[in-house]
């Protein structure tokens, strides 16, 4: 956006304002399927209802939707949800790690040139409604408003790479800010470089799952690139003491890098919905991961994290040459 406009976001039932996102969970899922997490699918529109107005009563007012394509994701369900519920919901297309696709999906085969032209489609017209895997299909009316990418764990594999640089390229023509997955918080600095090659600057690269590498020097230097730093394994204590994190938090904040760090809960699996009688919940966010975070940073600090960068780091760009 130029600067003499008020920044937007493209969230699923149109573009929004960013002063109208207030609190929110910066990664997190409402539909999703995929071959690398059987059993968990999270695929009943009730029950994902239930979760979001569970979250809608802690305060949360805005979810980004990070599932990309050819994981289930239902732009249909999800712009019906957000008007039911009012909680503003920003959709993604974009494509996972490898694990997340079997051998024989399409996205192996498919040519860089297509590649782009679905991640364009899905952000400039609309959603495809079915992963793509029926390119006749009429596409939804809601259209993404980020891009989803992937690396697996220490390596960028040959596809992979294809994906990162089609993804890249869809964000340099068109605003639009990546979310990239890095496998236990590694590879962040060459999906970085890859994404900078391309033309995209920094501020409009997220990465995401970082706190499962809780290392402050790490986190401080890729601060210090210009990315935002996504903390959304919140509640998810087989990884690591809470306090972990909030140590981690401070230390950044005291680096001078408060502006980069986003939260959320990156609920993939159904075992993670209370409405599916698991946990932690949507509500884990602002019930008990912030009154500890408040405590350890002070209110305003936290309001920046909730409110102020995520308006930031999810708003649209103006295209690069």
């Amino acid at each position: 956006m130029s600067e003499d406009r008020e920044p937007v976001v493209q969230a699923v039932t149109g573009r929004v304002s960013v002063q109208r996102l207030g609190v929110t969970d910066a990664h997190d899922h409402l539909f999703l399927r995929s071959p690398a997490l059987g059993g968990q699918e999270l695929d009943d529109p009730a029950k994902v209802a239930a979760e979001v107005e569970d979250a809608a009563a802690t305060g949360v007012h805005t979810i980004v939707e990070a599932t990309p394509i050819g994981l289930g994701r239902r732009p249909d369900l999800m712009r019906q949800l957000s008007e039911a519920t009012g909680v503003t919901v920003i959709g993604a297309t974009g494509f996972h790690r490898d694990a997340h696709y079997p051998a024989g999906h399409w996205v192996y085969e498919a040519s860089p040139g297509l590649l782009l032209e679905r991640l364009l489609a899905d952000l400039e017209q609309g959603m495809h409604p079915a992963d793509w895997l029926d390119p006749a299909l009429p596409l939804d009316e809601a259209r993404a408003g980020l891009i989803k990418v992937g690396a697996s764990y220490q390596r960028i594999t040959r596809a992979e790479r294809q994906r990162l640089s089609a993804a890249a390229e869809a964000s340099r023509q068109t605003g639009t800010p990546i979310l990239a997955h890095t496998e236990i918080g590694t590879m962040g600095d060459e999906i970085v470089e890859l994404i900078e090659g391309a033309g995209v600057p920094a501020n409009q690269i997220i990465l995401a799952h970082l706190d499962r590498n809780p290392d402050p020097e790490v986190h401080v230097g890729l601060a210090r690139r210009g990315v935002f730093l996504e903390y959304d394994t919140i509640g998810r204590i087989k990884y690591r003491p809470e306090i972990v994190l909030l140590e981690l938090i401070e230390a950044v904040i005291r680096a001078g890098h408060g502006d980069r760090i986003l939260l959320g809960l990156d609920l993939g699996q159904h075992d993670y919905f209370r409405s599916y009688d698991g946990g932690p919940g949507m509500r884990y966010l602002m019930t008990s991961f912030v009154p500890r975070l408040e405590r350890a940073i002070g209110p305003l600090e936290t309001r920046r994290i909730l409110v102020d960068n995520p308006a930031h780091a999810y708003a649209l760009r103006e295209p690069h040459d």
